[in-house]
């Protein structure tokens, strides 16, 4: 199989599915993308390791990193290897004492994996053909905004903008430390939209 390098765009919330998130992966140097639908815990891990949050207790995901590191234990690479009945299927490929194994594995996770042992994630030529899709200019953000407006915590998101960046930033932390990964991510995506507008 032709591996195909993907990167990490984006996650937003699912149209598609109620609580569930979509994750865009792109094609490197390209402008093919796939959307993926996570579930909520899956999208919050993503999103706190490319955050670079710390959570006060490691996550399912920190941990499985750490028992690896601990075994001597090398993740090289994902692989989106499959889309049957309109479900991603990905492999992991493992390192240990020079030998190489693979393990079936949700995408979402092993997307959230592949950003904490920092390694590639490919897929193949004949799913980006199938599945690909190429977005507008500015989709992926107009469809970001109008989830913003209509979202059913738009009160919060209100009060956000009566508190300074320095205060928000103090509440992520809090919101981190308290593990409400939820508002954290609100609280990030707030602070983010002011640093791109000033």
């Amino acid at each position: 199989m032709e591996k195909i390098e993907l990167e990490i765009s984006g996650i937003s919330y699912s149209y598609s599915q109620s609580g569930a998130y979509t994750l865009i992966l792109s094609e490197s140097g390209a402008d093919r993308k796939l959307p993926i639908i996570i579930g909520q815990f899956e999208a919050q891990s993503i999103a706190i390791e490319m955050e670079k949050m710390k959570p006060a207790r490691p996550l399912t995901h920190d941990l499985f990193k750490e028992f690896s590191k601990t075994f001597g234990i090398k993740l090289n690479e994902v692989i989106i290897n499959k889309f049957i009945d309109g479900v991603f299927h990905s492999i992991l490929v493992f390192e240990r004492e020079n030998k190489i194994h693979q393990i079936d594995s949700r995408t979402s996770d092993a997307v959230a994996l592949a950003i904490r042992f920092n390694c590639p994630i490919y897929t193949s030529e004949e799913i980006l053909s199938e599945v690909g899709v190429v977005f507008d200019e500015g989709t992926i953000g107009d469809q970001q905004d109008e989830i913003n407006e209509n979202d059913d915590l738009t009160a919060s998101e209100d009060d956000m903008k009566l508190y300074s960046i320095e205060e928000l930033e103090d509440m992520l932390k809090e919101a981190v430390d308290m593990e409400d990964f939820e508002k954290a991510s609100r609280l990030r995506d707030e602070i983010n939209r002011r640093k791109d507008i000033s």
